[in-house]
């Protein structure tokens, strides 16, 4: 009696350890996933916060200077489709790491650049990745939290990104004034091969990972729904964008204040980005479509509170978290809705819905730079912002037109 009670227990301390080395390994491997996207958010969203200084550094116009965010979001355009596609067969951990190698060569090219048509070419280079790793990333976080969680498992991988903007975008952006904004990118090279190692050592090697079919991939775009959902995506989340690529001169040209502020202003943004992408995660697994139109409405009302009044220091930083905030609630519902869509292509629908955001990152920073080019002011940008994400409303109105059920599950 005694006997089978004591081997009762040893088999209850087994499976105890057993099941607390699977949580280790896959907070180890969720944490390589999220330091990736961390590099690729910083390597992003400090380009906007050193907008300025590589300008000055090239006698460049602002304007004329985010050609290089352009050109980075071009890369991730056309690099979330093609990329995958060319990969679709590779098992995901293996593409995971292809990507970031890419990533870093990208960056390590960037801090070298002498002029803006080698820098455009740099960053191009360094946004290829970006779409396919955040799909290859979704969907290897999806095969650990399990069915049913899929909004969960994008937030995990979009969290390093959004730290990025609280932590990784600040401190490159302090960097890049303090020692020159060319070791930004050297920075940004150095994490990304840590990353490289996290992923290579903490990805689970598994034949549950492997590629499908390329036609299986194709066959996804060939539906309209999805397409309805990617232009959603780009018209309303470039209001991101119109405000976060010109948040340097709304410190120093519109409120006032000491160029030090900056990255004070880029964290603030990054924490409204971090706890909106948390409650988008949870709302995208509980709501079909509540994520995306309480996150369009609010930004429309911040939006408008910022245009009218942000040469305040206090109402800036207040709408600036807002402005995060909002947007990142509705990024988890447009992943669950592709992949919901095309269930049949996870990693693409991964992949495109970060080309569709990225295709908002060329939209709002070009609108944002007409209208200010126009000669409206510097706080024009946000007005841009607000009518692009005002159309975004409505193009999922019509969706909603086409898929009733979205408006009730």
């Amino acid at each position: 009696m005694y006997e089978k009670a004591f081997e009762h227990q040893c088999e209850c301390v087994t499976a105890h350890c057993f099941e607390a080395d699977r949580e280790r390994e896959r907070t180890k491997a969720l944490f390589a996933l999220a330091l990736g996207s961390f590099c690729i958010g910083t390597s992003e969203f400090a380009s906007m916060g050193i907008l300025q200084l590589f300008a000055a550094d090239m006698h460049l116009s602002i304007s004329s200077a985010t050609e290089a965010i352009t050109a980075y979001a071009l890369g991730v355009v056309i690099g979330a489709p093609v990329v995958t596609l060319t990969a679709a067969r590779l098992n995901r951990r293996t593409l995971l790491l292809c990507l970031m190698a890419l990533f870093i060569a990208g960056n390590a090219l960037s801090s070298v650049a002498r002029n803006l048509e080698m820098l455009a070419v740099a960053r191009f280079i360094s946004g290829l990745p970006q779409g396919a790793y955040f799909g290859a990333g979704a969907v290897v976080a999806s095969s650990m939290v399990g069915q049913g969680a899929g909004g969960k498992a994008f937030a995990l991988v979009m969290t390093g990104l959004t730290v990025a903007t609280i932590v990784g975008s600040p401190l490159a952006t302090f960097l890049g004034q303090n020692l020159g904004w060319r070791n930004t990118y050297v920075a940004v090279a150095l994490l990304a091969f840590v990353a490289f190692l996290a992923l290579w050592a903490w990805t689970p090697r598994s034949d549950a990972l492997r590629g499908g079919p390329l036609i299986q991939e194709l066959a996804s775009l060939r539906k309209g729904s999805v397409w309805g959902m990617m232009l959603v995506a780009a018209l309303g989340i470039a209001s991101i964008f119109a405000v976060y690529t010109f948040i340097g001169p709304f410190v120093t040209d519109v409120a006032l204040l000491d160029r030090r502020w900056i990255p004070i202003a880029l964290a603030l943004f990054g924490i409204g980005m971090t706890v909106g992408n948390l409650v988008g995660g949870h709302l995208a697994d509980m709501h079909a479509a509540r994520g995306l139109v309480w996150g369009f409405a609010g930004a429309l009302a911040v939006l408008a509170v910022l245009a009218l009044s942000g040469e305040h220091a206090l109402v800036l930083m207040l709408t600036l978290i807002g402005v995060g905030a909002t947007m990142m609630m509705a990024i988890p519902t447009i992943q669950v809705r592709l992949t919901q869509f095309a269930p049949e292509a996870p990693t693409l629908m991964g992949a495109m819905n970060l080309a569709s955001l990225n295709v908002a990152n060329a939209i709002g920073a070009w609108s944002g730079a007409r209208a200010i080019e126009a000669g409206h002011g510097l706080l024009s940008a946000a007005w841009a912002g607000l009518a692009l994400t005002a159309a975004g409303l409505m193009a999922f109105a019509l969706t909603l037109r086409k898929n009733p059920q979205l408006a009730t599950a």
